[in-house]
């Protein structure tokens, strides 16, 4: 009786890779986030400000018949840059986006090192950059939750309540101001968080360094600032620049009188160094083809 011989032949196909393979990461990575404990309780508190602006916008066209209880209050209620800098460069809303951070990006890059995942990713048609850029893409839709998605919400309610859109006459450079911050703000966070995962293997590590490092900064800020007061003493601090930054950004006058470029230089240079150290510390290994 033959023995047939079993053997392998040669694949001759094309090894492509879809458009968006980012996408399949960003996508899983937003679902474990939104399974997690507690953190659909803190996204929803974080949405609590943008609640309280929009209903300021609806009393500032009805001021008449709040007049007894808003007294004082008129200025605060000018639909304005400054109304909208109250909002992005308030403190409540970096630190919540920091909260975030931790609860949804703190273990995107350590959980992987540490379970030595890199390689079972890399087994794939799949480059650096999309590695990183699903991890990102991940972490920047929840933040932009929390910028983007008020900001248009701010200024439609604006042209309903008003029935005008004068806001828009006075200052036409306002949309693609909080746009732009928007997304700066959002990439600026994300690329912080993915930094400081890809730090260690540790999630609990990551969310230490996460939060660590920033409010350190401000306390040296604040240390510094009470000694010598002197206003330069802010570019030390992440809150600080970015509070500076987004009022120079949204045409508002900043807290600190320094200018504007020295807040953007040091932000883009911790993401131009996060982008540079996430690229070095990812290594995949190489597909065959």
């Amino acid at each position: 009786m033959a023995i047939a011989e079993r053997g392998y032949t040669h694949w001759k196909g094309t090894l492509g890779t879809g458009r968006t393979p980012w996408r399949v990461i960003a996508g899983q990575a937003v679902r474990l986030a939104w399974k997690r404990k507690f953190f659909k309780p803190i996204l929803f508190v974080s949405l609590f400000p943008a609640l309280i602006f929009s209903g300021g916008i609806y009393v500032s066209e009805r001021l008449g018949d709040f007049k007894e209880m808003l007294k004082g209050a008129e200025k605060f209620l000018q639909i304005n840059p400054a109304y909208f800098q109250a909002y992005y460069g308030s403190s409540f809303l970096l630190f919540m986006m920091l909260v975030i951070m931790v609860g949804a990006g703190a273990g995107l890059i350590s959980d992987d090192l540490r379970h030595n995942a890199l390689p079972l990713y890399f087994s794939r048609p799949l480059r650096k950059r999309d590695y990183i850029g699903g991890k990102f893409a991940s972490l920047a839709f929840f933040l932009l939750i929390l910028t983007l998605a008020p900001g248009a919400l701010f200024l439609l309610l604006k042209i309903i309540f008003s029935g005008g859109f004068k806001l828009l006459a006075d200052y036409p450079w306002l949309p693609f101001s909080f746009v732009g911050w928007s997304v700066f703000v959002s990439s600026f966070f994300s690329l912080y968080a993915l930094l400081m995962s890809s730090l260690g293997r540790n999630r609990r590590y990551a969310s230490i360094l996460i939060l660590a490092v920033y409010f350190l900064s401000t306390v040296f800020f604040g240390i510094f600032f009470g000694i010598f007061h002197e206003p330069a003493f802010c570019l030390i601090s992440i809150e600080m620049n970015l509070r500076q930054l987004s009022a120079a950004w949204l045409g508002a006058k900043p807290q600190f009188d320094v200018p504007w470029i020295y807040s953007f230089l040091i932000l883009s240079a911790i993401m131009l160094a996060a982008v540079l150290f996430l690229r070095k510390k990812i290594r995949g290994a190489e597909v065959i083809r």
